[in-house]
């Protein structure tokens, strides 16, 4: 929770939608329940958690079921795709499963991840495209993960232009995310934009419209300044909401609605 002083600088009737969270990890074993009843409470009206393993599908979506607020999503993550690859056919139709209920709102998180490298990049590629597959054939939008592979993350991203939906914790070039716009797609910042090294960020911040722009938490990850370095959740997501709000010129306020509204449409929540 935010202290006295903290929660001055945060207008308390604006609302929050975060985006991206993982909230099913051991990081929240202790007090999970205590933080996820706590958050509305302090501004935090939506939250998706983000499903990227066989596990974490099934936990993810426990959580849907358990609090109104929560929603989740269902798919591999790249460093979990050798896991999946030796499942075959049987893991699309696990996340076909969680697509069925009625609380999972996309496919992901899903993509390249070229900076852990922990499964071959052509197992990642192939379980990339699986599931934008299956994302054309559903109409479900997916949460992409790219981490140091902006290149071949673009190139299969141009081979399925009718697949729409959010490049998560965005961290490629100002042109980049120009053609990402042109394409469709969202682009959600997190608590690396609040960073006082993250030196691209702010003008790909500028220059995402505003029906475009999303903001996340991670969660445990990437706690915003000045909280860098502990445990994230969705309140201190306020942090990076108003450091959009600087760049762009909007309140606080402005800021939260804007991205509420693009959270809702982009995940289909009425």
């Amino acid at each position: 929770m935010l202290n006295t002083e903290e929660s001055a600088l945060f207008d308390i009737n604006a609302k929050l939608f975060d985006t991206h969270a993982h909230y099913d990890d051991a990081k929240f074993d202790e007090d999970r329940d205590e933080i996820l009843q706590s958050l509305q409470a302090s501004g935090v009206e939506y939250i998706v958690d983000v499903g990227c393993s066989f596990d974490t599908m099934e936990k993810a979506s426990a959580l849907s079921e358990k609090y109104d607020f929560v929603y989740a999503s269902a798919g591999i993550h790249p460093n979990d795709a050798a896991d999946a690859d030796a499942r075959g056919e049987e893991a699309l139709q696990i996340i076909r499963s969680y697509l069925n209920k009625p609380k999972t709102v996309a496919i992901g998180e899903l993509g390249l991840d070229y900076y852990w490298d922990d499964c071959p990049r052509d197992v990642q590629k192939k379980w990339f495209e699986l599931q934008l597959q299956l994302a054309e054939e559903t109409g479900y939008p997916v949460i992409i993960h790219d981490r140091d592979a902006h290149g071949d993350t673009m190139e299969i991203l141009r081979r399925h232009p009718k697949v729409k939906g959010i490049l998560h914790s965005f961290s490629g070039s100002p042109e980049m995310a120009d053609e990402l716009i042109k394409m469709g797609w969202y682009i959600s910042f997190s608590g690396v934009l609040t960073f006082k090294n993250a030196a691209k960020l702010p003008e790909v911040a500028k220059r995402v419209p505003l029906d475009r722009m999303l903001i996340e938490t991670d969660a445990p990850y990437l706690a915003p300044h000045p909280h860098r370095g502990k445990r994230n959740d969705s309140e201190l997501m306020k942090y990076t909401a108003l450091k959009l709000a600087e760049i762009k010129g909007l309140t606080y306020a402005e800021v939260c609605a804007i991205t509420m509204e693009n959270a809702k449409r982009v995940y289909n929540i009425k």
